[in-house]
């Protein structure tokens, strides 16, 4: 015998304005603490809440291609860590052309797993342009590039943030290979910070 499990239209609704406020206050903080203008006056990025199959479940206003292909960059880190391999706290970033959820290196993607009694149930996904991501040009625009090694750093989906804790190296990596480190890393923490308002939000 199986039970027909029901929910009320009005917990529907409730449960559904919740999420799409997350994903509002997540697009809201990233523009309000980022420190380049091309965010917090251009709003050249997206976030988004997904469900724990990549399934986009609320949006926020931003760039519509940002937003639609957040979707694959989560199916993409699903895909290489497994549900199992992500731990609260973690940060994931991902900005490969080829792997999904990117348009060319600039537009990086940061996704947090959320967590409710130990288990992750959905994702909070945010992508906005970095001014710059190194390369052979000054703002990775490289419109002569022969190569897609040209065009500055790939992340393909690598750990950002492991327990709610910076990945020395990959700051050392970028920091490194950025030309204007002290923005470009002020734009990261902010997008980081963004996804944790929208998990806050969520549990």
């Amino acid at each position: 015998m199986t039970v027909k499990r029901t929910i009320d239209p009005f917990t529907v609704e409730v449960i559904k304005r919740a999420l799409i406020s997350a994903a509002e206050q997540m697009f809201v903080a990233f523009g309000r603490t980022s420190k380049s203008s091309v965010i917090y006056e251009v709003l050249d990025y997206g976030c988004a809440v997904t469900d724990a199959r990549a399934r986009m479940i609320a949006q926020a206003n931003g760039i519509p291609p940002f937003i639609g292909v957040l979707t694959d960059a989560v199916r993409e880190i699903i895909n290489k860590f497994g549900l199992d391999g992500l731990n609260e706290g973690d940060v994931i970033i991902i900005n490969d052309p080829y792997m999904g959820g990117a348009t060319h290196q600039n537009d990086v993607v940061l996704v947090m797993p959320v967590f409710y009694e130990g288990h992750p149930i959905m994702f909070a996904a945010s992508k906005g342009h970095w001014n710059d991501i190194g390369g052979k040009d000054p703002g990775s625009w490289s419109p002569n590039a022969t190569e897609i090694y040209q065009e500055g750093l790939q992340f393909p989906a690598v750990k950002l943030s492991k327990n709610g804790k910076e990945v020395q190296g990959i700051v050392d990596i970028l920091t490194r290979n950025i030309r204007i480190p002290e923005m470009i890393l002020g734009d990261m923490r902010a997008q980081a910070a963004s996804l944790q308002v929208a998990a806050n939000r969520i549990t």
